[in-house]
């Protein structure tokens, strides 16, 4: 990937963004593959995904949302919106010169994934969906409603001691057990190590809070569910059997509201299946992109 670049979407929004082709003025590209990653994550839950569609000559486009790392926005955190994720999104896609992409989302990347389809319907060739889920996180996140009960909760504590929790939050990496429980809970620990797993908390930790329970209610106040039957862009869900954060049943229930849609589930994936088994995953989206 060559450096990252800069989009001043506005005044007060840029959004940093990376491409393996340097776009010449004039020329319109194709199929382009843009990848959307998930609830306070990073592009490095795409790393063997990016290279092995780098190596196979396909155009890659990454970005980060607004309000994440490098793409800033002075209108405060309540405009990190899926509705302005995916209008930023657009407008970058429209600055490239790209007609058509094909979309791969993880997690939350998913729900910007189905929006974005939805609303440029004729632009999205294809769109691989792993790991997530139409229903509200709070109400299916570890196969319970407890994520629902302790919300209010941990949100008083962050208010009422905001500096110390910023603090935990920014420093959880460096503590054994909350990484060892990330670990355990997140991800298959025969196929993914822990440095993994470190270096995604120490990107989280470089993100506000706050960020985490405004996008966590975006995701509960989505009503995706009810604009299912209307997109008819193809599509590969994927999902791992032992995803104990968004359980594949849920991945099942997203194959039947999408009528032109093929599921993979595969065996001892966790929550991030293309982090665990990339081999299988990259040749699985290759033959639904061929």
């Amino acid at each position: 990937m060559n450096k990252s670049k800069f989009l001043n979407i506005d005044e007060s929004t840029k959004i940093q963004y990376w491409t393996n082709f340097e776009p010449v003025e004039g020329e319109k590209y194709q199929d382009v593959i843009v990848f959307n990653y998930g609830l306070v994550c990073n592009i490095r839950h795409f790393e063997y995904q990016i290279d092995f569609f780098h190596n196979k000559g396909y155009k890659i486009l990454l970005h980060d949302y607004r309000g994440h790392y490098e793409s800033e926005t002075k209108e405060g955190i309540e405009t990190i919106t899926f509705e302005n994720i995916i209008s930023d999104l657009n407008t970058l896609i429209n600055h490239l010169n790209i007609e058509t992409t094909i979309h791969i989302g993880h997690s939350m990347g998913v729900n910007v994934t189905i929006e974005y389809a939805f609303k440029y319907p004729t632009e999205v060739k294809k769109m691989i969906l792993i790991s997530g889920t139409i229903f509200p996180p709070q109400d299916v996140m570890f196969d319970s409603n407890l994520v629902d009960i302790s919300e209010p909760y941990i949100k008083e504590i962050k208010d009422k001691w905001e500096n110390q929790f910023k603090l935990i939050w920014k420093n959880a990496y460096l503590n054994p057990l909350a990484k060892f429980m990330v670990w355990r809970g997140g991800f298959n620990t025969k196929k993914t190590n822990l440095d993994f797993v470190q270096y995604y908390m120490k990107k989280l930790g470089q993100l506000s809070p706050d960020i985490f329970f405004q996008l966590l209610d975006e995701m509960r106040e989505q009503r995706v569910i009810k604009d299912l039957e209307q997109i008819k862009t193809p599509a590969l869900i994927i999902g791992g059997d032992k995803d104990k954060v968004i359980p594949n049943y849920l991945q099942q229930i997203l194959h039947k509201g999408l009528a032109n849609s093929e599921l993979y589930i595969i065996k001892n994936g966790s929550h991030v299946p293309q982090v665990d088994f990339p081999e299988f995953i990259n040749e699985r989206i290759e033959l639904f992109l061929d």
